[in-house]
């Protein structure tokens, strides 16, 4: 489907309905960068949305998700987080992780 940028400002709106998978991470985080590619190939595969999240642009959002350590998705239902993974996950392992609520 789709991978969008969240922020502050549209973050609310665009986790409010439906399933979303969050990706916090960082430019200077390897697993990240890693890790990345895999998740654009998701959304295109399985028409999944995902809110990409820069912690070191969005520091509110990464705090009121506590978020310790990165990369951390997240899979939101209707503005609900419903789970959470943290560390590196294959592509296989993402689709997984995400199915479950799908």
């Amino acid at each position: 489907m789709a991978v969008i940028q969240l922020t502050q400002e549209n973050f609310a709106e665009k986790t409010s309905q439906g399933l979303l998978l969050l990706d916090f991470w960082a430019t200077w985080c390897g697993p990240c960068q890693m890790i990345g590619p895999m998740l654009d190939q998701v959304a295109e595969e399985e028409n999944i949305t995902v809110g990409k999240i820069n912690v070191d642009e969005q520091r509110e959002l990464a705090m009121q998700y506590e978020i310790e350590a990165i990369p951390t998705l997240i899979v939101m239902k209707d503005g609900k987080e419903v789970d959470r993974s943290v560390g590196m996950l294959d592509k296989t392992e993402i689709k997984a992780f995400y199915a479950k609520y799908a």
